[in-house]
């Protein structure tokens, strides 16, 4: 059977569609920038009402939720459906409100029933302020998007 290959604007189109149906990505601002094949850049605006702690820069687990987020669409971007299992993050710099965090998540190894992702997160400035190591567990597919394109 020979399938017609997806462009990568409808592959976009099918992870940026899923992921505007997820409440907490929209809770956080959670924006998809971009999606290639085993690779994705979301960003995310820091709120000052919404993202920062006590001190007025962004709460930690306001970055772990952008990084695992992009955890996410890079697996979905292989055309796998996850849960993540596990990630360990090191905390490396803060960003204040008003700036624009970005992750960038690449896949390191794309299994059938497991995925590891490798997430770095960067101020608008292009410092470091994450490093991820995630593995995500594959619980399905998209249908129409092919683990390599």
């Amino acid at each position: 059977m020979n399938e017609q290959q997806l462009s990568k604007e409808e592959i976009t189109k099918i992870i940026v569609d899923n992921y505007s149906k997820n409440a907490f990505v929209a809770l956080c601002g959670i924006n998809i920038a971009n999606i290639e094949c085993g690779v994705a850049t979301l960003t995310m605006k820091v709120e000052s009402n919404k993202h920062t702690n006590m001190y007025s820069v962004v709460h930690g687990g306001a970055l772990a939720a952008l990084a695992d987020t992009a955890l996410g669409a890079a697996c979905a971007s292989t055309g796998a459906r996850i849960v993540t299992i596990d990630y360990s993050i090191n905390f490396l710099k803060n960003i204040k409100a008003g700036d624009t965090a970005k992750s960038v998540a690449r896949v390191l190894h794309r299994g059938h029933k497991v995925i590891v992702v490798e997430v770095a997160t960067y101020d608008s400035k292009d410092t470091l302020l994450t490093k991820l190591q995630g593995t995500a567990y594959v619980i399905g597919n998209f249908e129409n998007i092919p683990e390599k394109w």
